[in-house]
């Protein structure tokens, strides 16, 4: 039998997969189902192999048999039987890349801060996130530069290629799960600075334009669509402006959609310095000003495993500290942000929960089909209609229904036409509830959207 018991914070590895193999359940992995725990350590292992093990009995927790969807404290220790791992060649673990010496030292030099769960890189402009199509160098590609023992840190937010600064990577895949969760849940607060052109007339507020890959580009570029966009929020203020000419903007996202700062400045006329993609040749500034692109992650506030929120700020890269200082701006006046600490209270996370889960419904909805939720004919898109003899739901055509239109409305729909005593569903809508008024007597009913008790002289309906 090989035993490993190591701090707690990383899983130990079996060197030989003929003996049972102990491992102790590290901090990270709190709460985890057992055959989650197999993808992340052991991920050789086939979830088949995880069943049947757990079936026969072979897979012991503290002593006691276990199954596949048994969760996991920390300080457990995890009997695995000999065997299941993939031969060479067959899906086994792959060898990591050789780093080269200059690899090394630029992936050393964009270090902020590091901890047990965090690396914190301040990656610079025109260094890729990830790889593609051609593209050899990037962030991804230089992870195994920061492998110490355990796996392989990962990659948990991204940054555009030609964006600088604050990128967090997580070492486990513990503090993945749980910095993804803050990032998707929108807890984590991101600050932003740019150089736009030109000077916004409001000089702080809200851009709220949906957004959505624009046809033809092969989902490479965005565009504002207001019919099938995805919701996207973006809080901005004016830290400085020079003359016309220029204004340096804080920019807070409170979504995280593609090119989402830059579809935004761009579509309120301020496109960013250096983005000829969204702001065309309006995007350069004349002069000595740099032609690169003036978007760069300023500072990240995020929840940490520890407790203590992890709060980072990257210094600008070269051009864009030239760019201030030749616009006259001083950067120590950036520096005057809302410190408002970030609220990770439960009602807070549950309502970031919600707002996530609604928004993953929306992008998994992909192309929503039309249907009629009406027998004259009324198209809607997204929304179920309402079954037949349903409540009616106090709605139609996005206007409020009166209290009686609405009881009439509930009735009247689902009923089969031609029916002996069936009336049209159209014409029961709207009707006052009670017989009807004499001739020539004014209307004893207020018109819809006056509040009740309202005193005379006030105004009803359109204002």
């Amino acid at each position: 039998m090989t035993t490993y018991d190591p701090t707690g914070d990383k899983p130990g590895r079996a060197d030989n997969s003929d003996s049972v193999r102990q491992f102790t359940v590290g901090r990270d992995d709190e709460g985890v189902r057992l055959d989650r725990w197999f993808k992340r350590h052991l991920p050789n292992v086939g979830f088949a192999m995880v069943s049947r093990w757990a079936r026969t009995g072979q897979l012991r927790v503290d002593g006691k048999r276990a199954d596949v969807d048994t969760r996991l404290a920390a300080g457990q220790v995890l009997r695995v039987p000999p065997g299941g791992e993939a031969k060479p060649g067959l899906g086994g673990d792959q060898p990591r890349r050789e780093l080269t010496e200059a690899e090394i030292e630029l992936a050393d030099s964009m270090v902020l801060t590091q901890d047990r769960a965090a690396i914190v890189l301040n990656k610079p402009p025109g260094l890729a996130t990830q790889g593609g199509s051609g593209m050899k160098e990037h962030v991804d590609g230089l992870l195994d530069a920061y492998v110490e023992k355990g796996p392989r840190p990962r990659l948990v937010h991204r940054l555009d290629k030609d964006t600088s600064g604050v990128l967090l990577i997580a070492r486990t895949p513990g503090s993945a799960a749980f910095f993804s969760k803050r990032f998707s849940g929108r807890t984590a607060k991101k600050i932003y600075w740019a150089l736009v052109v030109g000077v916004p007339d409001i000089h702080e507020g809200l851009i709220e334009l949906p957004l959505a890959k624009q046809p033809g580009t092969g989902g490479e570029k965005m565009h504002v669509d207001e019919k099938e966009g995805q919701t996207a929020r973006t809080r901005y203020r004016v830290i400085d402006r020079a003359g016309n000419r220029a204004a340096w903007v804080e920019l807070h996202p409170l979504t995280g959609r593609t090119h989402q700062l830059r579809v935004h400045m761009a579509a309120i006329g301020h496109p960013i310095v250096g983005d000829g993609k969204y702001g065309g040749q309006e995007a350069f500034l004349t002069g000595s000003i740099s032609r690169k692109m003036h978007l760069h992650a300023r500072r990240l506030i995020i929840e940490h495993p520890d407790g203590v929120p992890l709060d980072v700020t990257a210094p600008l890269p070269e051009h864009f500290a030239n760019s201030l200082d030749q616009l006259g701006f001083v950067e120590s006046e950036g520096e005057m942000i809302d410190d408002t600490p970030v609220d990770f209270s439960k009602e807070e996370r549950k309502k970031a929960a919600k707002q996530h889960a609604k928004e993953y419904r929306k992008e998994r909805r992909g192309e929503r089909r039309k249907r009629t939720d009406s027998p004259t004919g009324q198209v809607r898109s997204g929304k179920p209609t309402a079954k037949a003899g349903s409540k009616a739901t106090g709605k139609l055509g996005g206007k409020p229904l009166s209290k009686s239109a609405g009881k009439s409305a509930g009735k009247s729909v689902g009923k089969a036409p031609g029916k002996p005593g069936s009336k049209p569903a159209g014409k029961s809508f709207g009707k006052p509830a009670g017989k009807p008024a004499r001739a020539g007597a004014s209307p004893a009913r207020k018109p819809a959207g006056a509040p009740r008790g309202a005193p005379r002289g006030a105004p009803r309906g359109r204002s």
